[in-house]
């Protein structure tokens, strides 16, 4: 049951890291989403989600964020290992999605992009 955990040796927390990404990171683009990639050359997969104050009271910007997580922790033995990923909500219509929609939006991406 630990495979589906999300530890916060998983998570990117510092402000640093971030910054880091977003300058240097390979960028993929979604229609509600963009995300930031880069080796980070630990072994293990780290995530990140940003959700602007555009979409709206923290209800949905934290609903978005844990459903985002959620995506993660599910499907984390399919995504490409010993990367930093950032998760950025693009436009005010992501505030709507659900699980399954994120789900096939973002695996969409990681089969096509990553696999070129």
């Amino acid at each position: 049951m630990g495979s589906f955990s999300f530890p916060q040796s998983e998570r990117i927390l510092k402000r640093a890291d971030f910054v880091n990404l977003n300058r240097s990171g390979k960028r993929l683009y979604t229609k509600h989403f963009t995300l930031i990639l880069k080796p980070n050359g630990q072994g293990v997969t780290r995530l990140g989600v940003t959700v602007g104050k555009k979409f709206g009271n923290a209800v949905r910007r934290n609903r978005l964020k844990r459903l985002v997580r959620e995506y993660y922790r599910l499907n984390k033995a399919c995504l490409p290992h010993g990367y930093d990923i950032v998760i950025i909500a693009k436009n005010n219509d992501a505030s709507y999605l659900d699980l399954w929609k994120i789900n096939e939006e973002i695996q969409n991406v990681f089969n096509n992009k990553l696999c070129e």
